[in-house]
C-alpha cells in the first residue's frame, strides 16, 4: 500500500466516523421498527470494525512496531485506550488470521462479532491442546465448520467453548491422549506473603480438582441476610474468601456437614444414557471417559445417568422434605430456578402438587424455585405442571395471559439448536 493509499484509507475511516457520530435514534418511530433497523446496521458496523481491529493488529506485528517500542502488541493497544479484554482478544484473533478462512470471511462481512470470532479461535486451540497428535488441515477445517455453524445458529461464546471442549475430549478418548485439562504434571499451587502481610494464592489445577473447588466454594458463598434483615453487604469476592476460610476450618475439624445451613451438594457427574455425548461436570463441562471412570470411584462424586431429555432416574422416598439425592436429580434437570434462572444454590425444591394434597416427594413432583419466585407461585396465581417431556412448565395467571398458555422452564427457554440436537 502506497502512502497515497494509506492517506485515502485514513480519510475514509475519518469520514465513516464523522457520519456515524451524526446518526441519532429516530424521533418518529411508534412501532420501534426504524430503531430496530438502525440497531441492526450498528451491529454489522461494530462486527466489521472488530474484524478490522484484528487485521490491523496483525499488521502491527508484521511491521515489528511492538519490538521497536520495546513493548508488546497487547500493551500498545491498551496504551491507545482499548480495554485489556479487547486488547487480549484482538491479539488472539490476529494470531489466527490465515488459518480460519471461513470464520474470517463471516467476520469481514459483519456476520460475526469479535467475541464470537475469539470464541472459535479459542475453541480450535482447545481442540488442538486435547488432541494427542497434530491436527491435519482437513480436521481443522471440519472443526472450524462445526464451531462456525454453531456460532451462526446463535450460540454464545461460552456455548461455543463448551462445544469445543466436548470435541477435544472425544478426540482424546478416541486417540488415547491426555488432554491438558487432565494432565496432573501441569498442576501448580503457590502462595506468597506480600509486604503488607497479606497472602496471595495462585493455582492451576486439573478439571477434576477445579470442579471440586468451585462446587465447594459455591455452596458456602451464598448471600446471607444481615442481622437487620438487609441484603448481604459482602461483595461476591468477599463471600468467596469467607467460604474458603469455612472450608479450611472444616478441614481442620474434620467436619463433613455444611456450616451455613444450605443443602449440601456433592460434585455431580452426569452421564448420558445413550453414550452419544461425553459425561460432564456442572461447573467445568465435559470430561473424558478416563476422567469419568476415575471420578466414579470417588466418594465425593455422585453419578447421575440421564436420558435424551436430560431427565434423571427418579429415586423417590416418602418424606416431606426432598432428600439430597432427589434434590441433585432436580438440579440436573432444571439447572436453575425454572422461572427466573437463579443458580441452584439460591433455590428451594417446590412441591408441584402440595404435600398437604397428597403430593409425592419425588422427581416428577418437584422443581427448583428461588425464594422470590416460590412466593409468586404460592401467592400470585402461577401454576406448574410436569409436561410429557418430564420437565416443569409454568402456567401464568389469567391477568398475565388470559389463555394461560404453559411456558417452558427457564433453561428450556434458552435452548440452542445444538441442545435440541
Amino acid at each position: 500500500m502506497t502512502d497515497s493509499d494509506t492517506a485515502d484509507a485514513a480519510a475514509l475511516l475519518e469520514a465513516i466516523f464523522d457520519q456515524l457520530t451524526e446518526v441519532t435514534p429516530p424521533a418518529d418511530d411508534p412501532t420501534g421498527a426504524k430503531t430496530f433497523a438502525q440497531i441492526e446496521w450498528i451491529r454489522l458496523i461494530r462486527n466489521a470494525a472488530d474484524h478490522q481491529l484484528g487485521s490491523h493488529t496483525a499488521n502491527l506485528d508484521v511491521l515489528g512496531v511492538p519490538e521497536r517500542h520495546g513493548s508488546t502488541t497487547k500493551r500498545l493497544l491498551i496504551e491507545m485506550g482499548f480495554p485489556p479484554a479487547v486488547a487480549t482478544r484482538s491479539v488472539r484473533i490476529a494470531g489466527s488470521l490465515g488459518a480460519l478462512g471461513k470464520v474470517e470471511a463471516c467476520a469481514a462481512d459483519g456476520r460475526l462479532s469479535g467475541e464470537i470470532v475469539d470464541a472459535v479461535v479459542r475453541g480450535i486451540a482447545t481442540i488442538e491442546k486435547r488432541s494427542p497428535t497434530k491436527l491435519s488441515d482437513d480436521d481443522r477445517t471440519v472443526y472450524e465448520t462445526e464451531l462456525l455453524t454453531q456460532a451462526l445458529s446463535g450460540a454464545t461464546p461460552t456455548e461455543i467453548q463448551k462445544h469445543a471442549q466436548t470435541i477435544g475430549n472425544t478426540i482424546a478418548d478416541d486417540e488415547g491422549g491426555i488432554p491438558a485439562s487432565d494432565d496432573r504434571s501441569l498442576d501448580t499451587l503457590s502462595h506468597s506473603v506480600t509486604d503488607d502481610s497479606r497472602v496471595e494464592i495462585h493455582a492451576n489445577v486439573t478439571q477434576a480438582v477445579g470442579e471440586k473447588f468451585i462446587a465447594m466454594i459455591d455452596e458456602r458463598s451464598v448471600p446471607r441476610p444481615e442481622p437487620d434483615g438487609a441484603d448481604d453487604r459482602r461483595s461476591p469476592d468477599q463471600r468467596r474468601v469467607d467460604a474458603l476460610e469455612i472450608l479450611l476450618d472444616q478441614a481442620a475439624q474434620g467436619a463433613s456437614q455444611d456450616s451455613i445451613g444450605a443443602p449440601r451438594t456433592q460434585t455431580l457427574l452426569t452421564i448420558p444414557a445413550d453414550g452419544g455425548d461425553p459425561a460432564f461436570l456442572p461447573w467445568t463441562g465435559s470430561v473424558t471417559q478416563a476422567t469419568a471412570q476415575k471420578q466414579s470411584c470417588d466418594g465425593t462424586i455422585t453419578e447421575i445417568i440421564i436420558n435424551g431429555e436430560t431427565v434423571p432416574l427418579a429415586m423417590g422416598r416418602e418424606r416431606r422434605l426432598f432428600p439430597a439425592h432427589i434434590r441433585k436429580a432436580i438440579i440436573i434437570r432444571d439447572r436453575c430456578c425454572i422461572s427466573c434462572g437463579a443458580p441452584p444454590s439460591h433455590t428451594q425444591v417446590h412441591h408441584i402438587q402440595h404435600w398437604s394434597d397428597d403430593g409425592d416427594t419425588d422427581l416428577d413432583n418437584g422443581c427448583l424455585l428461588c425464594q422470590r419466585c416460590h412466593t409468586r407461585v404460592h401467592h400470585n396465581g402461577w401454576d406448574i405442571m410436569i409436561g410429557f417431556d418430564r420437565h416443569p412448565w409454568l402456567i401464568p395467571p389469567a391477568d398475565i395471559d388470559p389463555r394461560r398458555r404453559p411456558l417452558p422452564a427457564y433453561n428450556r427457554r434458552t435452548m440452542r439448536l445444538d441442545d435440541a440436537a
